[in-house]
């Protein structure tokens, strides 16, 4: 089973997350097998963390509940709330198997909250830009509640086009980076 896992930074937490980040690399490098993808989201100018996105394939929800509340910077306050979602890798890769690499251009974290009728379940058919793709939906895998897109655009808007407007309740873009150690 695969889950999205968004922490958002609290306020005035980046000394408490900067001193834990260590921890936080130890902790990951548990799931190294399980990742799928992973990386903080940022500022608009690109200087300071806002969150950490972690996409991996986890046995069942009480595991992915673990993994997003035992995260040593939940445990410490760094993060204001977290989303928890199963999700399905449309894509079949992970973020590694990329053929743009880590590097070059703009990135971001495009989720889709969800409203009605499911939407955007398959995949765009100019995949180029996508790093991770797929559908949100409940613990039991039977309800969609939204779309969490990895993609490389230009800018912002080109990256909220990949959803169909109108089509949710609301729809978050979040600057991305890859993530995992230096």
């Amino acid at each position: 089973m695969e889950f999205l896992c968004y922490h958002r930074d609290r306020p005035g937490s980046l000394a408490l997350r900067e001193e834990l980040l260590e921890e936080h690399w130890a902790y990951m490098d548990q799931y190294a097998k399980e990742m799928i993808a992973r990386g903080p989201t940022l500022t608009d100018d690109g200087d300071t963390p806002t969150g950490s996105v972690h996409v991996l394939d986890l046995p069942d929800p009480a595991t992915a509940r673990a993994f997003a509340f035992d995260e040593p910077n939940y445990r410490a306050g760094v993060y204001r709330d977290v989303l928890l979602r199963r999700w399905r890798n449309t894509l079949g890769r992970t973020m590694w198997d990329f053929h743009g690499g880590p590097e070059g251009g703009n990135r971001y974290l495009v989720l889709g909250l969800g409203a009605g009728p499911a939407a955007d379940l398959a995949v765009p058919s100019d995949q180029d830009e996508l790093i991770a793709y797929g559908p949100l939906l409940s613990d039991d895998g039977t309800t969609w509640l939204g779309t969490a897109v990895l993609l490389r655009a230009p800018d912002p808007d080109t990256a909220r086009a990949i959803l169909t407007p109108d089509r949710y309740a609301d729809v978050e873009v979040h600057n991305w980076q890859f993530g995992g150690r230096d």
